[in-house]
C-alpha cells in the first residue's frame, strides 16, 4: 500500500476527529452523563482507530483501540467521571503528537509510557484506598521545567545558551535540556532553552537572579502547568486546506480569462493599437483585483475554530488552579487570515493563564468577544476578578528604575496598566507556576505587534480586566498610506491610521519643549519623522502635513514631509539579518522597482524611549 499517497488526506481527516473528541469531552464535563456526547466520543474513536490501522500508522492504532475499549464501557455506564476525562484529554493530546510525527514523517513515538502511566496510577489508586500514606513523588522533587528565552536581536544565541546552561547546572541539577548541549555545540541557533532543574532555589528567586545577570534574556517562564505548550509544534496539519469546489472553478474561470487577456494585450503592443492596450490592462486590473479577493476568501478562517483550544485551556486551568471558572465567547464567526488565527493560539493562552491566576479569585468568568471595525478585528479578553492595582504598578515601576517617583505620581492609569507588558516586569510577591503577568504579557504584546495589531489594556479594581486586541484580517495583502520624508516612499499600514491632515503652522502649539496639536478637543504630542529616523532636517512646512496615529498606547500626530496617496501592497518580509532592524515590518515593491519599506512606529519609539 502506498502509504505516502494517502497521507495528507487522513492527517487532515485524523485532525478533525480530534478536534471533536476534545469538544465532546469538553461538553462532558458539563454533563458526564450525555448520552450522546459519550456515543459521539466513542464513533470518533472507533474512526480513528480504522483509520490508523488502515494506514498502518500502529501506535496511533493501539492509543485509539485503548480509548474506544474505555468509552465502550462508559457507554455501557451511561456515564463518565472527571477523572476519566481527564485521563481521556491526555490521550487526545498524545494523539495530537503521534500525528505531528505522521505528518514530519519521523516514526511514532511509543504509547508504551502512556499505558504505563496508567497502571501506575491505577496501583497508587489502590494503595491509597488500603494506606492513605501517599507515594507520590511532588514537582518540585522532579524539578522544576524552566523555559529561557532570548532577547530577537542577541548575536551568537548558541553560545548564550551554553552559557546559560553552565549557570543553571551551578544552581542545581540539570536535566533533559531542549535543545542539547551537542546541538548548541555543532551550531544550533534556537533562541530558547528548557531544562528541568532540581534545585533549592525559589521560582522567583531563580526568575529575578536570571533576568539580572544576563541582559539578552527576554523571559524566564515556569511551564510545570504548560505541558500542552510543551509539545511540538504542529506544522504540518497547517499545510493542507480544503477549498470548495465552487471555489476552485471560479479560480480557473479567472485563469482562462486571464490568459485570453493577455493575448489581447499581446495584439493589441505588436498592433501598436494604444487604445486597446489601455482597455486591455483595465480589463486586467479587473481581473487581478477579483483574483486578490478570491485568494484572501481561501486564506480567510472563523475565529471559532480556536474555540476548542481556549475551551480546554481553561478547562485545565480550572483544574489545576482549583477555581471555578466560566468562559464565555461571542462574536466567533468573524473570519479574518488564517497566519492571524494560527498566531493568536499563544497570546491568547497567557492571557487566559493570567485572568484565572491573578484576576479570577475563587470564582468568576472570562469573557472573550469578538467584532468587525472597518477593515480590523477588534477581539477582547474580560474577566470579573480583581483587576489591576495603579498602585501597586507605580510602587513596582519606581522599585525597577523604569519611572521615577515623580513620573509615578503624575501618570495616568492608561498608561500605567501598558507597564505590566514591559519584559520581566510584576507586581506579583511571587512566582506561580501558571503565570506571571508581567512576563506573560510581554510575549502577548510581541505576538500581537509582530501580526500587525495593537494592545490594548483597560482595569477597573476590583471590577475586573480588559484586554483589546485590534487586529488586521489580512497580513500579505494591505491597504497602506504613502508618505515622504527626506525624498523616501515610506508605507504606513492603514489600520494604523486615524486620520491624515495638513494644519496651519499657526495652530501648534508648545507644552514645555514638546508641540502639540488640538485635535477633536484633545490635545495630542506632535512627532517629526525626519527626527525619528535620525535625518537631517528639512525646510518649515505650511501647512504641516500630519498622519494621526495610534502608538504607545495613546494618539500622536506624526509629521511628514509630504502625503502621497493609498493603495493595496503585498508585503513581504525582510531575510534574515534584516528582519531585525527595529521601525520596519516589511517592504513592497512598486511597479517601477522602487522598494518601500513598511513603517513600524511603535518599536521606533519604543526603541527611543528605552
Amino acid at each position: 500500500m502506498d502509504v505516502e499517497k494517502f497521507r495528507e488526506m487522513f492527517l487532515v481527516e485524523a485532525a478533525e476527529h480530534l478536534q471533536l473528541m476534545v469538544e465532546q469531552l469538553l461538553k462532558l464535563d458539563s454533563d458526564p452523563e450525555d448520552r450522546d456526547a459519550i456515543d459521539a466520543l466513542f464513533r470518533e474513536a472507533h474512526s480513528m482507530k480504522g483509520m490508523a490501522a488502515t494506514m498502518e500508522y500502529h501506535e496511533t492504532a493501539r492509543l485509539a483501540h485503548h480509548l474506544e475499549d474505555e468509552l465502550d464501557h462508559c457507554r455501557k455506564l451511561g456515564r463518565i467521571s472527571g477523572a476519566e476525562i481527564d485521563k481521556f484529554l491526555e490521550a487526545t493530546d498524545l494523539l495530537e503528537v503521534l500525528l505531528d510525527d505522521i505528518g514530519h514523517g519521523q516514526p511514532e513515538h511509543s504509547v508504551d509510557g502512556f499505558f504505563s502511566d496508567i497502571a501506575v496510577q491505577e496501583s497508587e489508586e489502590e494503595m491509597d484506598a488500603a494506606d492513605s500514606n501517599s507515594l507520590a513523588v511532588s514537582p518540585e522533587e522532579r524539578g522544576r521545567l524552566i523555559r529561557l528565552s532570548l532577547k530577537e536581536a542577541v548575536a551568537a544565541p548558541g553560545p548564550r545558551l551554553l552559557v546559560l546552561l553552565k549557570f543553571l547546572a551551578d544552581c542545581g541539577t540539570v536535566h533533559d535540556p531542549v535543545p542539547s548541549v551537542d546541538e548548541l555545540l555543532l551550531g544550533d541557533s534556537s533562541t530558547s532553552l528548557t531544562v528541568r532543574l532540581e534545585t533549592a532555589w525559589q521560582p522567583n528567586d531563580i526568575q529575578e537572579t536570571l533576568l539580572q545577570k544576563f541582559s539578552e534574556l527576554k523571559e524566564v517562564s515556569f511551564l510545570e502547568e504548560e505541558r500542552q505548550q510543551a509539545l511540538p509544534t504542529k506544522e504540518a496539519h497547517t499545510q493542507t486546506v480544503r477549498i470548495g469546489t465552487s471555489l476552485l472553478d471560479h479560480f480557473i474561470n479567472l485563469t482562462g480569462e486571464l490568459i485570453t487577456n493577455r493575448y489581447q494585450l499581446q495584439t493589441a503592443a505588436k498592433e501598436r493599437d494604444w487604445n486597446a492596450v489601455d482597455e486591455g490592462v483595465s480589463h486586467l486590473t479587473r481581473l487581478v483585483k477579483n483574483l486578490h479577493h478570491q485568494v484572501l476568501q481561501v486564506r480567510m478562517v472563523a475565529l471559532d475554530s480556536l474555540v476548542g483550544r481556549l475551551t480546554r485551556t481553561v478547562h485545565d486551568l480550572s483544574r489545576s488552579s482549583g477555581k471555578e471558572v466560566q468562559l464565555k465567547i461571542e462574536g466567533t464567526a468573524i473570519e479574518v487570515d488564517r497566519a492571524i488565527v494560527e498566531g493568536l493560539v499563544a497570546p491568547l493562552g497567557h492571557m487566559l493563564r493570567n485572568a484565572v491566576d491573578h484576576g479570577i479569585r475563587k470564582s468568576g468568568t472570562i469573557s472573550i468577544k469578538a467584532w468587525r471595525e472597518r477593515d480590523q478585528v477588534m477581539l477582547q479578553v474580560a474577566d470579573d476578578g480583581c483587576g489591576l492595582d495603579p498602585d501597586k504598578i507605580r510602587q513596582a515601576a519606581v522599585a525597577k528604575g523604569i519611572l521615577t517617583a515623580g513620573q509615578a505620581k503624575v501618570m495616568r492609569e492608561y498608561d500605567l496598566f501598558q507597564l505590566i507588558c514591559q519584559p520581566g516586569f510584576s507586581t506579583a510577591a511571587q512566582v506561580t507556576e501558571l503565570s506571571g503577568r508581567g512576563v506573560g504579557m510581554d510575549v502577548v504584546k510581541t505576538a500581537v505587534e509582530q501580526l500587525g495589531g495593537v494592545l490594548l489594556i483597560d482595569s477597573i479594581p476590583g471590577t475586573g480586566t480588559k484586554i483589546t486586541l485590534k487586529l488586521p484580517l489580512s497580513l500579505a495583502i494591505i491597504r497602506a498610506l504613502f508618505v515622504e520624508c527626506d525624498s523616501m516612499h515610506i508605507a504606513m499600514p492603514i489600520t494604523r491610521v486615524v486620520q491624515t491632515v495638513e494644519i496651519p503652522s499657526a495652530e501648534v502649539q508648545s507644552s514645555g519643549k514638546q508641540l502639540m496639536l488640538q485635535h477633536q478637543d484633545e490635545l495630542l504630542p506632535l512627532l517629526s519623522l525626519r527626527k525619528i529616523l535620525k535625518l537631517p532636517k528639512g525646510s518649515s512646512l505650511d501647512p504641516i502635513p500630519v498622519v494621526i496615529t495610534d502608538v504607545l498606547g495613546r494618539r500622536v500626530g506624526l509629521v511628514v514631509d509630504r502625503l502621497l496617496h493609498q493603495r493595496e501592497i503585498f508585503v513581504q518580509r525582510l531575510p534574515s539579518p534584516f528582519d531585525r532592524i527595529r521601525g520596519c515590518s516589511g517592504a513592497t515593491i512598486l511597479g517601477d522597482g522602487q522598494i518601500v519599506f513598511l513603517l513600524d512606529l511603535q518599536s521606533l519609539l519604543e526603541k527611543r524611549r528605552s
